[in-house]
């Protein structure tokens, strides 16, 4: 995949329509959902590869996790959601709203499981401006740094948690980048500065206004929609969901993370550079060929 540019796959009928994606993207909405990508009848790789090639005319893939790994497959694994050192997009388990690593992401669906898994959506504007009606004295806390887990991915010699605030203004542009979890996480490590009173306050606020049914959107990918979204704009959620037994059934979203290309492009640095590589990691797509499955 790496070896294709983007005049290896044309797509001379959809240039005009991207160009309109982008501008949705970087100064619309912040997110949109794309239906009717041809998959039935196609092979999961095929189906992948196709995701792919879209892929070139909107941005350039990042590093998803510390194998490397430029293609995500988001599908249950069998592995342990209390385990530190797992992502929970390998899991069953629902993910609140959050941001991922990159400048936009692309979420293509080729199946759903048997129930449940249903992706939510949240304006970071709206966010910003509740917290600002509801509780302006926590508008600060957004610009100072907090802690945040790194899962088990940092390189050698780094600490296990880095620090960044919640948001920050890059090129004349207000950022928001939220993982609660990892921010929730980083306080099992004794070294990191224990988190404030004020600042658990701030994130139950925002995990309270995001999960308000008036406030977010919910849909449900069928096989062959895409959500598209900006990091900076949308944060996402996925309910929990029951998978099939059957191998050929189970729930399977391939991911992009992207940074978009010439003028689209966000300009923040740190999601445009995914999350750097590390040796001797295991990538998905080996996991899924021998999953270690759970027996509960």
């Amino acid at each position: 995949m790496t070896e294709l540019a983007r005049d290896d796959f044309a797509l001379p009928g959809l240039q005009g329509e991207i160009a309109g994606w982008m501008d949705v993207l970087h100064s619309g909405r912040g997110f949109l959902n794309v239906k009717g990508l041809p998959v039935a009848g196609r092979s999961d790789d095929d189906i992948a590869w196709l995701h792919w090639g879209i892929g070139l005319h909107i941005g350039t893939a990042v590093s998803q996790n510390a194998a490397g790994d430029l293609l995500g497959h988001v599908r249950d694994t069998g592995a342990d959601p209390t385990d530190p050192s797992v992502r929970l997009y390998k899991t069953l388990v629902g993910l609140g709203f959050h941001s991922d690593g990159s400048d936009l992401v692309g979420l293509l669906c080729i199946r759903q499981g048997r129930s449940g898994g249903e992706n939510r959506l949240v304006s970071t504007a709206t966010l910003y401006n509740e917290i600002l009606a509801r509780r302006p004295d926590l508008i600060e806390l957004l610009y100072q740094p907090f802690c945040w887990d790194r899962n088990e991915e940092q390189a050698p010699g780094e600490l296990p948690y880095f620090e960044l605030p919640i948001c920050r203004y890059e090129n004349g542009r207000l950022t928001f980048f939220y993982l609660p979890w990892y921010i929730r996480g980083a306080q099992r490590h004794p070294e990191a500065p224990r988190m404030t009173a004020e600042q658990n306050e701030l994130l139950d606020l925002i995990d309270e206004i995001a999960a308000d049914p008036e406030i977010h959107v919910t849909m449900k990918l069928e096989p062959g929609e895409v959500n598209y979204l900006k990091n900076n704009a949308v944060l996402h959620a996925r309910t929990s969901f029951v998978d099939f037994e059957e191998p050929e059934r189970k729930r399977h979203l391939v991911r992009l993370w992207l940074t978009a290309h010439g003028d689209w492009a966000d300009g923040d640095d740190f999601v445009q550079q995914g999350i750097p590589r590390k040796e001797g990691v295991v990538s998905d797509e080996a996991a899924i060929k021998s999953p270690s499955r759970r027996t509960s």
